[in-house]
């Protein structure tokens, strides 16, 4: 046997002797710090839950809005080229082209928030303040009337703003789901394939090859 060989061989029995201690631990990376949890930490709920302090009006937004946001979805929020509108669409969900924005389909204020600070400016994520970004949603909302200009948004007052449609989503009891306690673990005793939806093998399979013709 080579010695190449002969460290391979050591190489790969010292695993097998090690394995077994490293059963049910972490073998790779480490358990993070609070600190780099709470970077990732930064949903908002409907209901306000995870805004944080800050504050911002809509005279203080239109200059950050002008200077971040503008360039994609124009000065107004009415939007330039094939980036989405903001603001209008006021009353047109019952047509058969409804203009769903931001202002006229979202039911929750809370989530204007929590998309701008966790995905906006397209490109630079993430790089503006809680105060910028409590200012911003104030520009949106008050451009289209649902709140004063002059009106303080915060961590306080943003969950209690009322959007246009706020009863257009309802909930949803899905029949076919159980009610209590979700399924977590052998919930299933068989996953039965009973049909694909095209032959490009994107279903997964168990000995089941889909149709071709």
């Amino acid at each position: 046997m080579s010695r190449s060989r002969d460290l391979v061989f050591a190489l790969s029995l010292a695993a097998v002797v090690v394995a077994p201690a490293l059963a049910g631990e972490r073998p790779i990376g480490r358990v993070p710090t609070p600190e780099e949890i709470a970077r990732w930490d930064i949903d908002v709920r409907p209901d306000g839950v995870g805004l944080p302090p800050g504050r911002g009006t809509a005279k203080e937004g239109e200059e950050v809005y002008l200077a971040r946001c503008a360039s994609c979805h124009g000065e107004f929020g009415e939007a330039v080229g094939r980036w989405p509108p903001l603001v209008g669409g006021q009353n047109s969900l019952t047509w058969d082209e409804p203009i769903k924005t931001v202002t006229s389909y979202w039911p929750y204020a809370t989530t204007i928030f929590d998309y701008i600070k966790r995905a906006m400016p397209f490109g630079d994520a993430q790089s503006l303040t809680d105060d910028e970004v409590y200012a911003i949603t104030a520009f949106l909302l008050a451009s289209d009337g649902i709140i004063p200009e002059d009106f303080e948004v915060n961590a306080e007052t943003l969950p209690k703003i009322r959007m246009p449609n706020a009863d257009g989503f309802v909930p949803d009891p899905r029949p076919d789901v159980p009610a209590g306690e979700p399924c977590m673990k052998d919930c299933v005793a068989e996953v039965k394939i009973i049909g694909y939806a095209r032959a490009i093998d994107v279903t997964p399979e168990i000995g089941v090859r889909p149709p071709t013709d």
